[in-house]
């Protein structure tokens, strides 16, 4: 498996991650969707030869703060260490950033997931999130 920069969006193999994966809101829009990589601080993906695995994309000003908006991997490949990897590749790059944010489903799995790479729910470091979602 390699990590490398995502820089030709290539809409079928978005299309297709996304919709494995479940995220409907993203495949109902997809010029949104575009839009969003195309003005994303970061995007990295998975590849086992041209075969993509899955994609990490992160948005805000590298210096200080990053959020990572979108990590999916294909159904077949999760569990095999490519969103961990993924995960450990945008940490890397960003490791003199103060603040890497991101949101997840509230499920013991994801919970795991992130704090097994670090990560601390809000409530841990005295803080409180907010949303507004349309």
């Amino acid at each position: 498996m390699t990590i490398r920069e995502y820089t030709e969006y290539n809409e079928e193999e978005i299309k297709s991650l996304y919709t494995e994966v479940g995220w409907k809101a993203y495949t109902d829009d997809l010029l949104a969707l575009r839009e969003g990589y195309e003005n994303s601080l970061l995007i990295l993906a998975a590849y086992e030869d041209d075969e993509l695995l899955g994609i990490i994309r992160t948005v805000g000003d590298g210096a200080t703060i990053v959020f990572v908006q979108d990590i999916l991997v294909f159904p077949g490949r999760q569990r095999q260490g490519v969103g961990t990897a993924l995960l450990k590749a945008v940490l890397e790059r960003f490791a003199g950033v103060r603040q890497i944010e991101l949101v997840t489903d509230n499920t013991p799995k994801t919970a795991a997931f992130y704090k097994s790479l670090g990560f601390n729910e809000f409530s841990e470091i005295g803080c409180l999130g907010f949303m507004r979602y349309n």
